[in-house]
């Protein structure tokens, strides 16, 4: 099994990915993460949902354009047959209907092609399998915290795998809560087009640039699938522990809200014109600052915003193609993160400068902007365990004086036009940190700003200097130190994040955020031709579907890593944005 064989589907309730080989491989219920229903992506005997060829052959995937509604077809000796999957999404009652349901609609394409069928969910992290109870039309799985119930059309005795021939559309329909109660056909067929025309609404209400264009439409709806709309939190990824590289036991879970990560998944959606998120999004962090009154943030959260599990490693499980471990939590929720509070200020900036959000300038809010921003002003340049959540002890990180530098300048440039007396201190804190960062992280033989104070380690996360403008584009260090990434941390034309041990050892995959990350550097420095270059190339990364991971393997161009990653589809919008030409320039 490889990523790029992976189709993903969900409705900002709960994801599941699908094989071109028409198999639910990796489902969890009722919410991003919960336990498996359906894990066969981690191991075997995980749990599945198959719809697919008898003989097992491979189908050819594809999204119906501009919606996340998936299509699998298959070629058979006996005719073709494709496989339409997706979880119901569209505005009804004046609200957003998002059950915690799976559709898969069977359709005869030519032929009377044979098709096989069967349903094998488990009882999550146990692999136990629930009492599966039949009624006249339906299979009830018993031993779920809430009734799971297969609705089909299907012929019931066909759920065993046995192949049949299908000579009309059938239907199947998962749920988890409330059952389906209604003439199946009708039901599906309203389902359907009331989620693929939701998609293409939103779409066609996103800001796109004239170049990259599917590029970003695919990014766009893949990121809103990483929402968690119940609660505004959004998840780095939807998966847990496929590793960064073979058999480098680096497995993660990412099925958790980082408050880094969350704001530049807003950020992109600032580019794309949509903002629901963000209003979200504010009010999830904005309940976690309530009950926190120090602001000792955490860098992650479950998607209720109750802090994350502890993390521990499902031993009976076998891993993403035998590679484990397979982890449960994860235990960079007790480190001291410090740019966390500079990417919490930039979240909630626009606010404060876009009239179009002037009802949102509350007390509350503008007191939390000083209060994050004082505490970035506070630790700046004080050690902690950085973006990349190092495992080795801290160190003052360049990267994380960054960012409580942007927030001392955004949270000054709020306080000229809401509370000038905070203005000059705010300033001139900036300003401090910013000297702070030009003496103690520039190394004068790398010619480069460097990830560590006083270190040599390049840090593909200083990229970031450009975008943020702590300095002029024209600033020589500036553009020397994006050289000096560039050269320094390429491998086979993609970047790593670092060459150092991170205290598990030295990382041989590339972070494609970082590479995306480079092209926005490029361009944002005045190098057009050389970002659109590196951009031709980075585009050809995803699946045929758009989709991209967290990591690639530079020397092969596999991608590896939790997928689909929230990250990668950010740092594509970003740079396609940068890259692009404007429209006044095509048009």
């Amino acid at each position: 099994m490889r990523l790029e064989q992976l189709g993903l589907i969900g409705n900002c309730q709960y994801a599941a990915l699908v094989s071109s080989f028409g198999e639910v491989m990796w489902c969890c219920l009722p919410r991003f993460d919960a336990e498996p229903v359906f894990g066969s992506l981690l191991d075997p005997a995980g749990g599945s949902f198959k719809v697919g060829a008898p003989d097992g052959s491979e189908g050819r995937q594809r999204y119906i354009e501009n919606t996340n509604v998936l299509e699998t077809r298959f070629t058979t000796q006996e005719g073709t047959f494709r496989v339409l999957d997706f979880a119901p999404r569209f505005e009804q009652f004046n609200r957003i209907y998002r059950p915690t349901m799976l559709v898969r609609i069977i359709e005869p394409l030519s032929g009377a092609p044979q098709v096989s069928v069967s349903c094998e969910p488990v009882l999550g992290w146990s692999k136990a399998r629930p009492m599966a109870i039949t009624g006249s039309n339906h299979v009830q799985y018993e031993g779920f915290k809430a009734p799971v119930r297969l609705t089909t059309d299907v012929p019931l005795s066909y759920l065993d795998g046995r192949p049949f021939a299908l000579t009309a559309p059938r239907r199947m329909v998962l749920t988890w809560g409330e059952a389906v109660e209604e003439p199946l056909e009708p039901f599906c067929d309203r389902v359907l087009a009331g989620t693929a025309g939701h998609w293409r609404r939103w779409v066609k209400h996103c800001d796109i640039p004239p170049h990259y264009q599917s590029d970003v439409i695919r990014s766009a709806l893949a990121l809103k699938l990483h929402c968690f709309e119940d609660t505004g939190a959004i998840v780095a990824s939807v998966t847990t522990s496929i590793p960064e590289a073979p058999g480098s036991g680096r497995t993660w879970d990412y099925r958790y809200c980082w408050l880094r990560d969350s704001y530049y998944v807003i950020d992109a959606f600032r580019l794309l014109g949509q903002f629901d998120e963000r209003d979200a999004f504010i009010s999830f962090v904005l309940n976690i600052a309530g009950s926190t009154p120090d602001l000792a943030l955490a860098p992650l959260y479950s998607v209720t915003g109750a802090p994350a599990g502890a993390e521990h490693t499902e031993a009976a499980w076998a891993g993403f193609c035998g590679d484990g471990p397979v982890r449960v939590g994860n235990d960079a929720s007790g480190h001291i993160q410090h740019d966390i509070f500079g990417e919490a200020v930039l979240t909630l900036a626009p606010i404060f400068h876009d009239d179009r959000f002037s009802a949102e300038r509350t007390p509350t809010t503008l007191d939390l902007v000083w209060r994050l921003t004082n505490r970035a002003i506070a630790v700046a340049g004080t050690p902690d365990r950085g973006i990349w959540e190092y495992r080795r002890p801290p160190e003052p990180l360049t990267f994380s004086s960054l960012m409580c530098w942007a927030a001392a300048d955004r949270a000054a440039a709020i306080a000229d036009r809401f509370a000038p007396a905070r203005a000059a201190d705010f300033r001139a804190a900036a300003s401090r940190i910013r000297e702070s960062i030009s003496t103690r992280a520039w190394n004068e033989d790398r010619q480069a700003y460097c990830g560590t104070y006083g270190g040599r380690d390049l840090d593909a996360a200083l990229l970031q200097m450009a975008p943020l403008r702590l300095y002029p584009a024209d600033d020589p260090r500036l553009q020397s130190t994006i050289d000096a990434i560039q050269k320094g941390l390429s491998q086979s034309g993609w970047l790593l994040r670092y060459r150092d041990d991170d205290g598990l050892g030295v990382t041989t995959s590339a972070f494609v955020l970082c590479t995306f990350w480079l092209i926005e550097a490029l361009a944002m420095t005045g190098r057009m031709d050389d970002a659109r270059r590196l951009m031709d190339v980075a585009r050809g990364l995803g699946s045929e579907l758009g989709l991209i991971a967290e990591d690639v393997e530079p020397d092969v161009g596999r991608m590896s890593g939790n997928f689909p990653q929230a990250y990668s589809h950010v740092g594509e919008i970003r740079a396609a944005f940068a890259a692009s030409p404007s429209w006044r320039e095509v048009l």
